[in-house]
C-alpha cells in the first residue's frame, strides 16, 4: 500500500476551503499593477490548513508567495526555459513562485489569487542583480515537495516549555542539517533571500567596541507574518474600497440598504443603528458634571467660612 493512498485524502481534507466572507479588503487590480520582481505577496487563506498556520503564527496571514514577473521579466534564459517546463500559460501572464500542500514548489500566475485578501511586502532598496539571484533560487526549486513535518516542528517550537515536554519539542536543528529536500513557502522565500545576504528579521547583537553584529534566522523558523513584520520590507496596501488623497474618509459608503446575516452582526455593526454620537455626548455631560462637583469641593473654604474664622 502506497503512502499516497493514505496521505493523498488528509492532504484533499486540509486544502478544503471555507467561505471567504464578502469581498476581498484588497484591491486586486491595483495590486497587480503595482508589484514588482521579487516582493512578497501575502494571502490571508481560509483552507483548513491555513487554519493551522492562522493558530500557530497568530497572524491572517497564512501563506506567502514570491512574484517573479513575467516571463520576459527574466534575463536568464536557462530559466526561462525551467519556467516553461513548469508553467504551460501565456508569456504575458504575471508569474508567483510559492510552496503548497499537496502540490510542492510550483510556479503559477498570479490570477489564482484576484479574489483573495493580500498585501506586498517590497524588499528595501533591492538591487535588480539581486532580485535576478534571488528568482534564480527559487526557480532551482521548482518541483521539490512540502514538507509537512516542518508545519509540526514549528507548532511544537512555539509551544510554551512547560506545554511541550523538551523530548517533544521542535527538531528543526536536529535533523536534516544539510540542504533540504522539502520546504515551505515563507521558508522557500526566506532561503531565497539568505542566499544574498538579505534580512528578514536577524538577531542584532551589540559588541564591546559599540560595533553590532547580524545573525540570520534558521530559515525554516520563517513564517508569511515575518515579512509583514520585518524592517527591511516596506507594506504596500490597496485597501478594496479607498479614499485619494483629495477625498474625505467621511464619504466611504458607510450608508446603504445592505443587512447582516446572524453571523456577520456578531462581528460588525451598522454605523446607521450604532453610530455613538449619542453616547459620547452623554458622556462627556457626565465627565463634565464630575468635574465641576470635584473642583467645588476642592476649591477651598468660601468667603461665609473665612468670616466665621
Amino acid at each position: 500500500m502506497s503512502f499516497s493512498f493514505i496521505s493523498n485524502p488528509i492532504i484533499k481534507w486540509l486544502n478544503k476551503q471555507r467561505p471567504r466572507r464578502g469581498a476581498p479588503l484588497s484591491d486586486y487590480e491595483r495590486i497587480r499593477h503595482e508589484l514588482k520582481s521579487c516582493d512578497v505577496v501575502l494571502v490571508e487563506g481560509f483552507s483548513r490548513v491555513s487554519n493551522v498556520i492562522r493558530l500557530i503564527t497568530r497572524s491572517s496571514w497564512t501563506h506567502a508567495a514570491l512574484y517573479i514577473g513575467r516571463l520576459h521579466d527574466i534575463e536568464d534564459p536557462d530559466l526561462r526555459q525551467i519556467i516553461r517546463h513548469h508553467f504551460h500559460g501565456e508569456d504575458s501572464e504575471q508569474l508567483v513562485i510559492e510552496s503548497m500542500l499537496g502540490l510542492g514548489t510550483i510556479v503559477r500566475s498570479l490570477e489564482h489569487y484576484r479574489d483573495e485578501h493580500l498585501r506586498i511586502c517590497r524588499p528595501s532598496r533591492l538591487g535588480h542583480g539581486d532580485a535576478q539571484k534571488v528568482i534564480r533560487y527559487a526557480v532551482a526549486r521548482l518541483g521539490v515537495d512540502y514538507d509537512v513535518r516542518q508545519i509540526l516542528d514549528l507548532a511544537r517550537f512555539l509551544f510554551p516549555w512547560w506545554i511541550a515536554p523538551r523530548r517533544w519539542r521542535s527538531s528543526l536543528f536536529e535533523h536534516n542539517a544539510g540542504h533540504s529536500t522539502r520546504t515551505v513557502c515563507s521558508t522557500m522565500i526566506a532561503e531565497a533571500f539568505a542566499f544574498i545576504q538579505f534580512p528578514i528579521l536577524p538577531l542584532v547583537k551589540r559588541l564591546s567596541d559599540d560595533n553590532v553584529q547580524m545573525f540570520r534566522r534558521n530559515p525554516k523558523l520563517c513564517t508569511p507574518s515575518d515579512f509583514d513584520y520585518s524592517p527591511y520590507f516596506e507594506i504596500i496596501k490597496y485597501p478594496f474600497v479607498d479614499f485619494g488623497y483629495q477625498d474625505d474618509y467621511h464619504l466611504l459608503p458607510w450608508r446603504g440598504k445592505g443587512e447582516l446575516d446572524e453571523q456577520q452582526s456578531q462581528m460588525y455593526v451598522d454605523p446607521e443603528i450604532q453610530s455613538g454620537a449619542d453616547l459620547v455626548d452623554a458622556a462627556i455631560e457626565r465627565a463634565l458634571g464630575a468635574a465641576t462637583s470635584r473642583s467645588d469641593v476642592q476649591s477651598g473654604p468660601t468667603s461665609d467660612d473665612q468670616q466665621i474664622r
